[in-house]
């Protein structure tokens, strides 16, 4: 992945990600933002996957049932957050990913492969629009102040 901060106003950064074929995307960019110290921040990226699984979070039992993508997919929308879970940096992300048949597969970002490329903005987040954990769902929730 290549990386660089393209902008910073009153301590707030913005960053480009370039993921190349076969790089794995949440890892990288959770990696990415440990790295530069994001506890808050917005995401939004353009491109394409080889593969990638898509999670639909079950309230009842608090966890992803997994929906698999095997097959090559571009990705129409991937839009996210970075928010601190246990002290780190943990990606929360949703996306639509077309297929070739132009049907789409939805649902929240649990692993995915870039191919050709991925391109992700960064957007660190002020301090009045931190996320905090909410006790119930154990999701990390908007909570501005």
């Amino acid at each position: 992945m290549k990386a660089r901060q393209v902008h910073e106003q009153r301590g707030q950064r913005t960053f480009v990600l370039a993921f190349e074929p076969g790089e794995e995307v949440v890892e990288g960019i959770t990696d990415f933002a440990k790295e530069n110290r994001l506890d808050a921040a917005s995401l939004t990226a353009i491109g394409a996957f080889s593969r990638a699984t898509l999670g639909y979070f079950d309230v009842e039992r608090k966890e992803y049932e997994e929906i698999p993508v095997e097959e090559q997919v571009e990705v129409l929308s991937l839009v996210g957050d970075i928010a601190l879970s246990g002290g780190e940096p943990s990606l929360h992300a949703h996306a639509v990913v077309g297929r070739r048949d132009g049907s789409t597969r939805g649902g929240h970002l649990i692993r995915g492969y870039a191919r050709p490329i991925l391109e992700v903005t960064v957007i660190e987040s002020p301090e009045h629009l931190r996320r905090r954990t909410d006790p119930e769902t154990g999701l990390a929730l908007l909570s501005p102040q």
